[in-house]
């Protein structure tokens, strides 16, 4: 009989699924296609791209034929000698896969997250799973992979940082997620933060100093040199919604170069994540944004830093040393995850797993 891990340790993994059809016609599962064509942007090659998902040369075709039919035209150039490139179709096609992906993935790793939690729950002598509440960031990604690497098992739901901290001031979890800014603007953002906390009750453990920037296209082709080019005429600003850590500091440097906020056009157009962001100025659909230099590179974007912040989770004073938080503390201090954090673009690990108190991190 082959090995199965307990029912607490159970993964739960959920995906976007596309389908595509006209009326009545079988609905063309788009899943595949879309790899092929992601595989042969970065590959130049069609065969290359067939190889390294395991697909024959003919099924290859055969699946960008039929896709071909449905739309109507091509989705490749071909070139003798010269590869094959998408067409602007495409291109379209992978860039908005790319931007489901950034904005669903988090909110179906927090379902997958909680479902994992509650079967975890039903089983006889289930040990109390420790629960994480952090908006989603690069950093908690990889806290996540780690946590499930070591068979580590805890409950993570992404939500924004008030939301976090408001949680963990209600009993909700355990570890809250936040960051504040470096410099002059440490102080306003933390106390959004500190109503929540108390100095007696809670302390912080440092994740990671991170650079938070500008997003804008490849070469900058608009010649955006800051925050007070957001007016400008034409231009067009993805948001992150109310209540994220982002938005907060989006308002506090608008406040400071005295721009209104309604003079941004694009203000109320809102990305869930720093990666949906960056996916969405890569697509086109917007031509700047705010947050961490990690989704600028992994979207190929030009990145102007704004200002580096500190990201801390926030816990119960007496659950640090419990069975409960031990388990994922010990993986969060660990050499592999703080090599996984430095490892990130415009992310430093040197405190990663420090405890402090709240007058230790903010003088106050």
């Amino acid at each position: 009989m082959p090995h199965r891990p307990p029912l607490d340790h159970l993964r739960v993994s959920l995906r976007p699924h596309w389908r595509l059809g006209r009326g009545g016609d079988d609905a063309l599962d788009a899943t595949a296609l879309l790899d092929l064509l992601a595989t042969v942007q970065g590959t130049g090659s069609i065969a290359q791209a067939g190889r390294e998902l395991g697909l024959s040369y003919r099924h290859a075709w055969g699946l960008l034929r039929q896709a071909e039919a449905l739309f109507g035209q091509p989705l490749l150039l071909r070139g003798r000698g010269r590869g094959s490139a998408l067409t602007a179709l495409g291109e379209k096609l992978v860039w908005a896969d790319a931007r489901i992906g950034a904005r669903l993935q988090p909110l179906l790793e927090s379902l997958a997250s909680e479902l994992e939690g509650e079967l975890g729950r039903t089983q006889p002598r289930a040990r109390s799973v420790p629960r994480l509440h952090a908006s989603h960031g690069f950093a908690v990604a990889a806290l996540r992979e780690q946590l499930a690497a070591r068979q580590v098992v805890a409950e993570v739901r992404y939500r924004n940082s008030l939301e976090a901290v408001a949680a963990l001031a209600h009993g909700e979890c355990e570890l809250a997620g936040f960051h504040v800014p470096l410099g002059a603007f440490e102080a306003a953002a933390a106390q959004r933060y500190l109503a929540w906390l108390r100095p007696d009750q809670h302390r912080l453990v440092h994740l990671a100093v991170r650079t938070q920037g500008l997003f804008v296209a490849p070469g900058n082709p608009l010649r955006i040199a800051g925050l007070r080019d957001l007016p400008r005429n034409g231009l067009r600003f993805v948001n992150r919604p109310e209540g994220s850590g982002t938005r907060v500091l989006t308002e506090l440097l608008l406040q400071r170069e005295g721009i209104a906020a309604r003079a941004v056009n694009g203000w109320d157009n809102t990305e869930l994540t720093h990666a949906a962001v960056a996916a969405y100025v890569a697509s086109g659909m917007a031509d700047v944004g705010i947050g961490v230099q990690t989704a600028a590179q992994r979207f190929g974007l030009h990145f102007i830093p704004l200002l580096r912040e500190r990201y801390f989770f926030a816990a119960p004073a007496g659950a640090l040393h419990s069975d409960t938080l031990r388990p994922v503390l010990s993986v969060l201090r660990s050499p592999a995850f703080r090599a996984r954090v430095a490892a990130l673009k415009g992310y430093e690990a040197a405190q990663t797993g420090q405890v402090l108190t709240l007058a230790e991190a903010f003088g106050t």
